[in-house]
């Protein structure tokens, strides 16, 4: 890793989006590139300094374009490769960079590599998948999708051998153990990299580096090899290139993924730990959950960087939770069975899971901005848009931008039956949720979201600083500091609906110092090191610890 690169990644604030339900520019119903340049100013406004595109390659679409026919492509209902390429340089001139879904443990079926590889045993695309004449009793296990799947491997009758598949029996898995598969997927970095991408959110990692399946799999080289060529592949070729990793493991197998101490494997890597304790904390009214991973979280590599969430993608993963654990979370936020997917997540965003409770939304942003590495954002989570449950799997979470209460919520003239997904109905579509309503309201969720990324964005200690969280008597707050370069962010966050006293001791201040109020305003003294401070009904406070003489400029 260059030491020289700039670490934008450090204090980003990254905005997840899926093209094909953003903005359709050309009124057919579909999202599309052009539609999302006219939209890069509403995200420069909101202070998005990264944007991650969901898939946005040729498919066959039967799993939310996460089935990729050509790795080097744009899907033509998606715009050119031109749109994509203005839509870039639009970014760019506003600062903001864009990474891309890498999603290279497979290929859709209908890949013209896998339909060369199953025609003939001597295809030279043949052992770019993993092939079987009978399924190993010992493979590799664990089935992602298991009301869908009832195996890893799938018989093809013109191979007539069977072939691996992690995911769905239309996504073959590639052969990463084949240096020639390997080859070709640097090959597809180095070219979006060359069109202007600033990095990659890689799919599935842990799955990536999989070599259970591969014959000869104990003579194989450490895996992680080859994700620490993928980054000096890149910071050869553009240091300020990231690489985002999903990597849904427990703390200490997911570090390794962060590679040395110097941080040459991903730049980051999602705190889906974090993210499910988070959950259970508000689902018990209690920061002991979240506190305790917090304290429990490693410390990254250097250059490296924690991506924090609140909801993704994907179902709201709880699998690393204990069976109890996620029945609570289940009871708390998704009791009946059509919320919940896979049995083990929940196919449902924020706002309908606390039912609409605002205070208590506000709250759970606030906190997510001000704990430690890099914040995420879900497309619509700024305005507090719900999941439509009428929609299959976790698809429900993927519907169309509400923009305003117009016709399809402002996404598309289109007649509704050929929008790419159906628009969120009853008290949470569009005509009581767009931004539209919220751009200019001084109270809305939207202008709430804003003063967070501006006070983010003024705070570098949250970013680059030492952590801490801090004891003290309430079981409902969860209070956290950040120290760097001589200065201190305290910020406290209360997850009951019942208000909440805190005294806190804050070693290191000076008899003169004050706490001024960076949401809220006004400032709270400081007394032999101590404050006490009262925080309201699922109350927040982000306090900067000044010195005397020095001044906060809003």
């Amino acid at each position: 890793m260059s030491h020289t690169a700039d670490l934008w990644w450090k204090n980003a604030v990254i905005y997840c989006l899926d093209v094909e339900t953003f903005f359709d520019g050309d009124g057919d119903g579909c999202g599309d590139f052009r539609g999302l340049a006219q939209r890069v100013d509403y995200l420069d406004e909101m202070g998005v300094t990264c944007i991650w595109l969901m898939p946005f390659y040729p498919t066959p679409d039967r799993d939310d374009g996460y089935d990729i026919t050509d790795f080097y492509g744009v899907d033509p209902r998606l715009g050119t490769k031109g749109d994509l390429v203005e839509f870039l340089r639009l970014a760019r001139d506003r600062g903001i960079r864009v990474i891309a879904d890498l999603v290279v443990n497979h290929t859709s079926n209908q890949h013209p590599w896998f339909q060369s590889a199953r025609s003939s045993p001597d295809s030279p695309h043949r052992d770019w998948y993993v092939w079987r004449d009978k399924p190993p009793a010992d493979g590799p296990e664990g089935i992602v999708f298991p009301d869908q799947e009832k195996s890893l491997w799938e018989y093809d009758e013109k191979a007539g051998q069977y072939y691996l598949h992690r995911f769905y029996k239309h996504q073959p898995d590639l052969n990463v153990t084949n240096p020639v598969v390997r080859d070709e997927i640097v090959r597809v970095l180095g070219y979006w990299i060359h069109l202007g991408l600033s990095g990659f959110r890689v799919d599935a990692v842990p799955f990536l580096l999989e070599t259970d399946g591969a014959l000869g799999a104990d003579d194989l080289p450490d895996p992680h090899r080859y994700l620490r060529d993928l980054r000096a592949f890149l910071s050869r070729r553009y240091g300020e290139a990231v690489l985002l990793g999903e990597v849904n493991l427990p703390y200490p197998d997911t570090m390794r993924f962060f590679g040395d101490e110097d941080g040459d494997e991903l730049t980051m890597c999602f705190d889906f730990i974090g993210m499910q304790q988070l959950y259970l904390s508000l689902a018990r009214e209690s920061a002991a959950p979240l506190a305790k991973a917090l304290e429990e979280r490693p410390i990254e590599p250097k250059d490296a960087q924690w991506a924090t969430f609140v909801r993704n993608h994907d179902e709201l993963t709880l699998d690393k939770l204990s069976d109890d654990e996620r029945q609570e979370v289940f009871d708390a936020f998704g009791p009946e069975k059509n919320m919940q997917v896979y049995g083990r997540g929940l196919r449902r965003r924020l706002p309908s899971m606390l039912d609409g409770d605002m205070d208590r939304i506000r709250m759970v942003y606030s906190l997510l901005f001000s704990l430690p590495g890099t914040p995420v954002l879900f497309y619509g989570e700024e305005i507090g848009m719900a999941e439509e449950l009428g929609v299959e799997g976790r698809n429900a979470v993927r519907t169309p931008m509400q923009w305003s209460d117009d016709h399809n919520g402002g996404f598309s003239p289109a007649d509704p039956d050929q929008l790419s997904a159906p628009v969120v109905r009853g008290e949470f579509g569009p005509a009581n949720v767009n931004v539209v309503s919220q751009v200019r309201a001084p109270d809305s969720l939207l202008s709430w979201m804003k003063l967070l990324i501006r006070r983010y964005r003024q705070c570098p200690e949250l970013a680059w600083g030492r952590y801490q969280v801090l004891t003290h008597d309430a079981d409902t707050v969860l209070a956290h500091r950040a120290d760097q370069d001589g200065g201190t962010v305290v910020a406290l966050h209360n997850f009951a609906a019942e208000p909440a006293e805190v005294t806190l001791r804050l070693d290191g201040l000076e008899p003169d110092d004050r706490l001024v109020d960076l949401i809220a305003g006004g400032s709270t003294p400081v007394e032999d090191g101590r404050m006490t401070l009262r925080l309201g009904r699922y109350g927040c406070r982000w306090l900067r610890v000044l010195k005397r003489g020095e001044v906060f400029v809003p």
